[in-house]
């Protein structure tokens, strides 16, 4: 064999080598057995997220995600869906076993969300309603003159 030729195969060679050995890292599971459960209840929607103890969120739903549109979002059957939704999918994977429990907020699917979540197999170490309420608030504006 020419000399041109061994070249031109030794230089394929190196660069398939180096190809081959450049891999795309994967993502390693989130993998949590003590997690932060929150409940943001408002007036239109109910949203679920859970996280990590570090507050990495792992998992979300809520009621318009779950399928829910218009004034059927704002139902307390909605959030209960949207609760059993997210903690269906941790405890069927295995990555959740114990939890805390933080709820915020006014809305109807408060009450609902926690009965859904107490039901499940997650373990409660405490529940936690984590609504702002102001200390005396803004002020009001000037009175009205008629």
């Amino acid at each position: 064999m020419p000399k041109t030729i061994k070249r031109f195969v030794s230089k394929n060679t190196k660069r398939f080598v180096s190809r081959r050995t450049t891999r795309i890292p994967r993502r390693t599971k989130h993998r949590i057995m003590k997690g932060v459960i929150y409940v943001r209840a408002s007036f239109r929607n109910t949203i679920v997220t859970v996280t990590d103890t570090q507050g990495q969120a792992v998992s979300w739903s809520s009621a318009g995600a779950c399928g829910f549109k218009g004034t059927k979002r704002r139902s307390p059957f909605a959030a209960q869906t949207a609760a059993e939704n997210v903690l269906f999918t941790l405890t069927d994977q295995g990555l959740l076993k114990q939890a805390e429990v933080l709820i915020s907020g006014p809305g109807p699917g408060r009450d609902t969300a926690l009965r859904a979540i107490a039901q499940s197999s997650v373990l409660l170490s405490y529940v936690r309603d984590i609504t702002p309420m102001p200390h005396n608030g803004c002020r009001p504006p000037k009175k009205r003159r008629v």
